[in-house]
């Protein structure tokens, strides 16, 4: 069975994949990381495959598909397979560059609080944004990533990763949420245009948390396409 490596979003830890685990663990060995140890997309990248089996899977969400794309096209003897959920290979703006760094230097002098519940409701379905149990495991997730983390993972800088992605040679799954509003549909579909190998797939009823949202159906998808490609170490 082939190795998992699993790389969380923005203020995620390894709870992201909480109802997903015994799934995974019929698929083969899971590790997690962090995504906190820089504050660059190269340096997160470098530092995910120092402690990566030597050949792996690799699932990325959201911004931890910005630094899946950068260790596939890295290292492409080592990832056998990628899969990209709620992700994009879109730049930041200037704008968005630019009101990040002020973000961060705002941040730097204010108590850590992780997030509010309205910032983290904006990324679920309309229907889930009143899900107390939802939004209490969003919000502890931020808490355990720390202020060092969030400082870190705030001032990313993202760059355009479209050409990026026509190196990629590996199988690779790409999945949208249809009610994702940080990672819409278009901007996902964009991305399937510049892969060599891709299958897509789209959840519906789903914002951005799809791990958290649709745990069961999102294992059920990694589960099924890896056994179409027939992934395995060997």
């Amino acid at each position: 069975m082939p190795a998992i490596v699993l790389l969380p979003g923005y203020l995620c830890d390894n709870d992201l994949w909480t109802g997903m685990r015994q799934q995974l663990d019929a698929i083969g060995p899971a590790s997690f990381a962090g995504l906190t140890s820089s504050d660059t997309l190269e340096g997160l990248a470098a530092d995910v495959l120092a402690a990566a089996p030597e050949r792996f899977v690799l699932v990325g969400f959201s911004m931890g598909g910005y630094v899946a794309r950068i260790v596939a096209a890295t290292a492409p003897e080592r990832v056998i397979a990628l899969a990209l959920i709620n992700t994009s290979a879109r730049a930041n703006t200037a704008d968005e560059v630019a009101r990040n760094r002020r973000r961060v230097e705002t941040l730097r002098t204010l108590p850590f609080r992780g997030l509010s519940r309205a910032a983290v409701a904006e990324a679920l379905h309309p229907d889930r944004r009143g899900d107390t149990a939802l939004l209490d495991r969003l919000q502890a997730m931020a808490v355990r990533v720390g202020k060092h983390g969030m400082l870190n993972q705030t001032g990313l800088v993202r760059k355009d990763g479209h050409a990026q992605l026509e190196r990629i040679a590996c199988p690779t799954l790409v999945v949208a949420s249809r009610q994702d509003t940080l990672r819409p549909v278009a901007e996902i579909e964009r991305m399937v245009g510049h892969l060599r190998q891709p299958t897509y797939r789209v959840v519906e009823h789903c914002g951005h948390m799809t791990p958290l949202e649709r745990p069961a159906e999102l294992a059920a998808i990694l589960t099924d396409w890896l056994s179409a490609e027939a992934v395995a170490i060997g």
